[in-house]
């Protein structure tokens, strides 16, 4: 239990970074950051399997790459769902996607290695 509470903060640690490194997104606070986690956490985990499954053929087609449209789609998801989180457009989600996968990874590896 302890272990998914780091990581939830850990998450909302990287979504608040996010505004450093891309300034057309924006995260009005930690408590924004927090439930932007939780919201991006269930998007992640009831929806992504499903997009992914219905778009397995273009996914083959472009190797994999597909995946990457998914996940920017997914974010802007999130920015509309959640007050105070703000993401510009479709390139801004992209590469935001990319930047929060990153930056929870580097924080992770960091704060919750054992």
């Amino acid at each position: 239990m302890l272990n998914l509470l780091a990581i939830w903060i850990v998450n909302a640690l990287a979504l608040l970074a996010l505004p450093w490194v891309l300034p057309s997104i924006q995260v009005a606070g930690f408590g924004t950051a927090l439930l932007l986690a939780v919201v991006l956490g269930l998007i992640n985990t009831l929806l992504r399997p499903l997009l992914i499954l219905l778009t397995l053929p273009v996914t083959l087609l472009t190797l994999g790459l597909f995946i990457f449209v998914i996940n920017a789609v997914l974010f802007q998801l999130a920015g509309v769902l959640v007050d105070g989180f703000q993401v510009g457009n479709f390139w801004s989600a992209l590469l935001g996607s990319i930047a929060y996968s990153l930056i929870s990874w580097l924080l992770s590896a960091i704060l919750l290695r054992k």
